[in-house]
């Protein structure tokens, strides 16, 4: 598979591990790179995560449903680790939020003195800010023009397909982000047989092979309206014919998520394997 370039990084292929529970750990981010991944998102890292939460993941018969938030390690401890990546010229892309527009500028460029060479903004969980399922474009806007007047850094904003995603999309652009990840969760529920009711207790973030062709939708509409900042596609991707089909929507590179919650590395390879093949496969009828 060739390289692409992403946020300033030179990656040795368009699949980039997102981020999640599996990039909570130092270890488990540099075995994902030695997989193979062109990069690896670090679980996303908040100032000041919540600790009252029931959070969990809940698999189903088609993706799974999480009630899961933030890194619950220190600021300090990430920073160390960001370093370490740094000194290894290792493609890790440090994913942030914070309580406020102010908070996450400030952490920001806190994380740019490691030598970081990519951000992403993970504002869009709708498992701590359930009104979320309803995000506006001047919450987009607030966050990603504070974080552009802290740090050079490119980064990309991660936004959840719906309602309005056009006008976020052009709020994030407004407000100095290089790029955007489209999508992160979508709202879900599901039914426990054993007791009839919610799983995980409500409405929490739903991510797997069910919001592939609505992302995929969402891309082709965003590029044939003239958005013409590099877009992350992620959502379902469990096979190199997942990854190509982003690509051919239009996405610059691809994330991969939730199906490496089964045979993390074994599933990652083959991933990357699979699209490589199709890759030169079509270079070769071009040929």
């Amino acid at each position: 598979m060739s390289a692409a370039h992403v946020l300033g990084l030179r990656l040795r292929n368009t699949v980039i591990v997102g981020s999640g529970l599996l990039t909570d750990q130092e270890r488990n981010i540099r075995r994902l790179l030695e997989t193979g991944a062109g990069a690896v998102v670090t679980k996303t890292i908040h100032p000041s995560p919540p600790t009252d939460l029931d959070e969990r993941l809940v698999r189903l018969p088609t993706g799974m449903l999480n009630s899961t938030t933030y890194s619950k390690r220190p600021v300090g401890r990430w920073l160390t680790a960001l370093r370490s990546f740094a000194r290894d010229d290792l493609p890790v892309i440090a994913s942030l939020h914070a309580g406020s527009p102010e908070e996450l500028g400030a952490l920001a460029a806190e994380v740019q003195t490691t030598g970081c060479r990519a951000l992403e903004l993970g504002i869009s969980c709708l498992n701590e800010e359930p009104g979320l399922e309803e995000d506006t474009p001047d919450r987009v806007y607030a966050y990603t023009s504070a974080t552009r007047s802290r740090t050079s850094l490119p980064f990309s904003v991660k936004l959840a397909v719906g309602e309005g995603l056009v006008d976020r999309t052009r709020a994030a652009s407004a407000g100095g982000a290089d790029a955007i990840t489209v999508s992160d969760t979508i709202p879900g529920a599901a039914i426990s047989p054993a007791t009839g009711e919610l799983e995980l207790g409500g409405i929490f973030g739903y991510s797997g092979p069910g919001i592939k062709p609505l992302v995929l939708a969402a891309i082709r509409r965003l590029r044939a309206r003239g958005f013409d900042l590099p877009i992350l596609g992620c959502g379902g991707v469990a096979s190199g014919r997942d990854v190509a089909d982003y690509l051919a929507v239009g996405a610059d590179a691809v994330q991969v998520y939730t199906a490496l919650h089964t045979d993390m590395h074994t599933t990652l390879d083959r991933i990357i394997t699979q699209s490589a093949a199709i890759t030169a496969a079509a270079l070769e009828k071009t040929s």
